[in-house]
């Protein structure tokens, strides 16, 4: 193993832990990432005997790059040095209480620290002391499960789930993460343990989902989680979504199993988390308002919209950030529908001016989740919406071009018609400004200055204002 271990970093730690007279090795992730030649730079440090002594001497030796960080309280230390993070931890062994996950602890081998870690492919060990340098410890048959692709614990599942229930969140990312297999024990016990996941704190389970909406598949995961039971009790919400229902012959899709493919095409295109998180909530509405109606079959009418009050709802209860990220994922959700709309429509000038008006700087986002949004299994019609999309990118670009909409500000402002006329703030204000804009977005004048100044004047005849031009 030791050409997985080249640089100063290494060096230094196994010179460091020479002078010191401590047992030293890498291990956990970072271990399990060399090995699948997958980038990490994070180093997890295990010493038998003081972690905090052995990183205190490293960031001395690394020399003033390096920055330390002592968590006494932990036992632990971290030490930074350019983008590369060291965590040193003693070795330990942990018991766990039934009400919490955070363990009484107690100095342990090398082994005992192993055994505490929560999957066999993050027990792996390789010693940094020189006369074993490279050498891997593998006492959980971690590397047999890395190369058959497997997630395993290295003790009973059950023991190992019900001390740290966050655990079970953290198989399934991994299998959705590294596309491995849960071995049918551990797969069972997350089964057997999944009321467990009520005693962590909605920051760790949102963590967890994060990376597994981040993964190459998240449908994987989310599949996973459904079956599990874990879903119902962490995202209730998406659980709704499932079911195709029969009616006088007339069905409609799953819409748990479309939304899991809408977010699989996305992640094909981009690695934006909250682009994600849009696709992932897109039709979260539907269940709230479908209907069947005798002549039109099963509706959805307004999905889109309870959607969009159900974004800051959810995103409140998962304590997920309530600014401009909320903002993205609730708009991008209450358009959804528009550039569909549009694609299966004649495509207005006016109709395409509203849409870059609403959707911003956001525009290629929402037409990239309306792609990802066709899933029918009809080719015929796949290709006839993939060929109006295209009509409707190619208007975007053309009246932005011509109009610059997106994001634009009617040329005339509330201060300078309240000027214009002597008038106070007041609903009339808001009225002219309305019609001003909506005048541009119709195509009935140019997003100009003076094309606007003189419709004012035209709105303020028909209002009977005073004025003097």
């Amino acid at each position: 193993m030791k050409e997985f271990l080249t640089g100063k970093i290494f060096t230094t730690l196994s010179s460091v832990a020479d002078d010191l007279g401590l047992e030293c090795y890498v291990v956990g992730g970072y271990v399990r990432d060399l090995l699948l030649r997958r980038p990490s730079k994070d180093i997890d440090v295990v010493v038998v005997g003081s972690g905090i002594e052995m990183a205190a001497a490293t960031a001395k030796s690394l020399g003033k790059r390096s920055r330390l960080t002592v968590f006494k309280n932990y036992g632990t230390a971290q030490v930074k040095n350019g983008e590369m993070e060291i965590e040193f931890v003693g070795a330990r062994r942990e018991s766990y209480r039934a009400d919490s996950r955070n363990p009484v602890v107690e100095d342990g081998t090398l082994e005992d620290d192993q055994l505490r870690r929560d999957f066999t492919i993050n027990t792996l060990a390789i010693c940094l002391n020189s006369h074993r340098f490279g050498e891997l410890t593998d006492p959980f048959n971690g590397l047999f499960d890395l190369e058959n692709l497997v997630i395993r614990t290295p003790r009973a599942p059950n023991i190992t789930f019900s001390d740290d229930p966050l655990r079970m969140m953290r198989a399934v990312r991994f299998a959705s993460q590294l596309g491995f297999f849960l071995e049918t024990e551990t797969f069972d016990a997350i089964c057997s343990n999944r009321e467990r996941i009520n005693i962590i704190t909605k920051e760790r389970i949102s963590e967890e989902l994060n990376k597994i909406i981040l993964s190459p598949r998240p449908s994987v995961g989310f599949i996973l989680l459904e079956k599990s039971g874990l879903l119902q009790l962490v995202f209730p919400e998406l659980i709704a979504l499932k079911g195709a229902e029969t009616r006088e012959g007339i069905g409609h899709k799953d819409n748990f199993s479309h939304t899991l493919t809408v977010l699989d095409n996305i992640a094909k295109n981009t690695d934006n988390l909250w682009l994600r998180w849009a696709a992932l909530l897109h039709d979260i509405g539907k269940p709230r308002v479908k209907r069947f109606e005798q002549k039109q079959g099963w509706t959805f009418h307004g999905h889109e919209y309870v959607g969009a009050k159900m974004v800051v709802d959810i995103f409140r209860k998962m304590k997920l950030p309530m600014n401009e990220k909320m903002r993205y994922v609730q708009k991008l959700v209450s358009l959804h529908m528009r550039p569909i709309v549009l694609s299966e429509d004649e495509v207005t000038d006016s109709a395409v001016r509203r849409l870059l008006f609403d959707a911003g700087d956001d525009i290629d986002d929402l037409m990239t989740l309306c792609q990802a949004d066709i899933t029918s299994k009809n080719p015929e019609r796949v290709k006839r919406w993939s060929n109006n999309f295209q009509i409707v990118r190619g208007k975007l670009v053309e009246i932005e071009e011509k109009d610059r909409i997106r994001n634009f500000r009617t040329p005339i402002d509330g201060l300078e018609i309240m000027q214009t006329f002597n008038l106070p703030a007041c609903a009339l204000v808001g009225e002219i400004k309305t019609r001003i804009k909506d005048a541009i977005l119709d195509g009935k004048i140019p997003n100009e200055q003076d094309a606007a100044r003189t419709f004012m004047f035209d709105v303020a005849k028909e209002l009977n204002l005073k004025y003097s031009e």
